[in-house]
């Protein structure tokens, strides 16, 4: 899809929007399936079988990315125009299937939110996969290729790729979610992309604050990974 709009005047409120939305969703399923309770175990495996596609291409999914938040109007803020909610319910779905992804079969939070100490943006993700002590080109390039993404569709392919590298680590790397899902919802409208790409830019260049001998959230500890719904 062309993007042809400027980005509009709500888009900050709006991306704060996707993001607390994104953050909700998954919350809930996070915390269900490290528990290894039924439901969200199902509901993870409907999800990442979205990851890399359209929102809508896939009907069964339809019922778990509940965009009706959106569609109720915020105080303070006029309701949603048509073209801002499907743009919002674009993000969302790209997101949550990327998460879902991104958490088959790990035994530890495969989100988890940005803080200054502890960088979760997509950039400072990417960083962290290559050595301490210099840069992988190759893996850098795929950020690289990721920001210079056509659409959002191809863009949603190309974060799969990378997502496949942050879980497939010796030590998987988290991200925030949310933060991405706010980031998607600006980056389809015509300014969008430049200023997600500055982010993503800022981001790889974070450095990581947390003191050596810093204890791992409670939420973090060292749990074996799980093989259910491996396929």
């Amino acid at each position: 899809m062309t993007t042809t709009v400027s980005t509009p005047p709500a888009a900050a409120a709006v991306q704060q929007q996707v993001a607390d939305l994104a953050a909700t969703r998954i919350a809930s399923w996070q915390e269900g399936y490290l528990k290894d309770r039924s439901p969200a175990v199902a509901a993870l495996a409907r999800l990442r079988r979205g990851a890399g596609r359209e929102a809508g291409e896939t009907p069964d999914l339809w019922s778990l990315v509940d965009t009706d938040p959106l569609h109720t109007p915020v105080e303070g803020m006029r309701p949603l125009s048509e073209q801002e909610l499907e743009r919002a319910e674009n993000a969302l779905h790209a997101a949550l299937t990327l998460w879902a992804f991104h958490q088959q079969s790990r035994g530890v939070p495969m989100h988890r939110r940005h803080t200054r100490e502890r960088p979760g943006g997509l950039g400072a993700a990417v960083r962290r996969l290559m050595p301490a002590d210099g840069t992988d080109a190759p893996v850098r390039k795929r950020l690289v290729r990721a920001g210079t993404a056509p659409d959002l569709a191809t863009l949603t392919q190309r974060l799969r790729d990378i997502v496949a590298l942050l879980r497939a680590a010796k030590d998987p790397v988290p991200l925030d979610y949310a933060l991405l899902a706010g980031q998607l919802y600006v980056w389809q409208w015509a300014d969008g992309p430049a200023a997600v790409r500055r982010r993503w830019g800022r981001s790889f260049h974070e450095q990581v604050r947390t003191l050596p001998g810093t204890a791992p959230a409670s939420n973090e500890k060292n749990t074996p990974d799980t093989d259910k719904d491996a396929s």
